[in-house]
């Protein structure tokens, strides 16, 4: 049985544009549409005639984060979700193998393709949600944006991939850890972790303006900018706080585990984020 595609890819001029396109989930994330991205996401980077990349979502929200309804259309018959040992259970290192291999190395690999790459984001970008557009270099938000991280609520420090302090400062990260509350595109703004707010119904054309004002450049001139940037990000300890913080995740998802002797504790999680509001599903 073929699999649904929910991850388009088109090309305008020099400019590649990624679009995950399931509004009807509020573009929620499975295995497969990852596996996806990640091979749009590629096909970009080693097109020769691509010098930016867009990424967008359709619908009202960005992205709710991961789909956790346990079903997955766009799998394609690949095995994509951690093992479970003989008896149904799963143990930890199965856990952290998938999440490294299927969220954390995603993220990080998107965020070092060399090319510039710009993420517009509308409405809800929620948890996982903020694994789509932190890897980018630049996000353009609509100004009905939302960007929060509730996992709290799952007994979890944060997403995976735990750049909250490079991209809010440490007081607004703790307060939307802390708080699972949003933080505007307004707030986002003033932080620095949007270049530009803009109205819902402009946030493609401005994008699109941006992308192939970008392009202009020469390719090698962003090639190294973008290098140079991420370099002194790196040695101010980017990349060792995201190893370190994605171990931290772990021991959430440890302790989970433990406390339900390996039995899958997604769904009550899920009961628990959709009683305090934190999802559309």
């Amino acid at each position: 049985m073929s699999a649904e595609h929910f991850v388009r890819y088109e090309t305008d001029g020099a400019v590649a544009v990624i679009t995950l396109d399931r509004p009807q989930t509020a573009n929620a994330q499975t295995p497969g549409i990852l596996k996806d991205l990640d091979d749009a996401w590629r096909r970009a980077d080693e097109d020769p005639d691509v010098r930016v990349i867009v990424f967008t979502t359709t619908g009202k929200h960005f992205s709710a984060g991961h789909d956790m309804s346990g079903s997955d259309p766009s799998a394609d018959g690949r095995s994509l979700r951690p093992k479970r040992a003989e008896d149904g259970k799963l143990v930890a290192e199965d856990y952290y193998d998938w999440e490294t291999r299927g969220y954390l190395e995603y993220a990080k690999r998107w965020r070092d393709i060399p090319k510039p790459t710009i993420a517009a984001v509308q409405g809800k970008c929620i948890a996982a949600g903020l694994m789509l557009c932190w890897p980018c270099d630049l996000i353009v938000a609509a100004d009905n944006a939302q960007f929060s991280d509730p996992v709290a609520l799952m007994g979890i420090m944060g997403v995976e991939y735990h750049a909250h302090t490079w991209e809010l400062g440490p007081r607004k990260a703790k307060e939307m850890l802390f708080t699972q509350d949003s933080v505007s595109a307004h707030e986002a703004l003033r932080t620095g972790m949007v270049n530009h707010v803009v109205q819902l119904e402009e946030l493609r054309a401005f994008t699109m303006q941006l992308a192939h004002r970008i392009a202009q450049t020469d390719p090698w001139a962003l090639r190294m900018a973008k290098r140079a940037v991420n370099h002194t990000l790196d040695t101010m300890g980017f990349s060792n706080a995201i190893e370190s913080c994605f171990d931290m995740h772990h021991l959430g998802h440890a302790r989970a585990l433990a406390a339900s002797a390996g039995r899958t504790v997604v769904m009550a999680d899920l009961d628990r984020m959709k009683a305090a509001g934190r999802t559309d599903s």
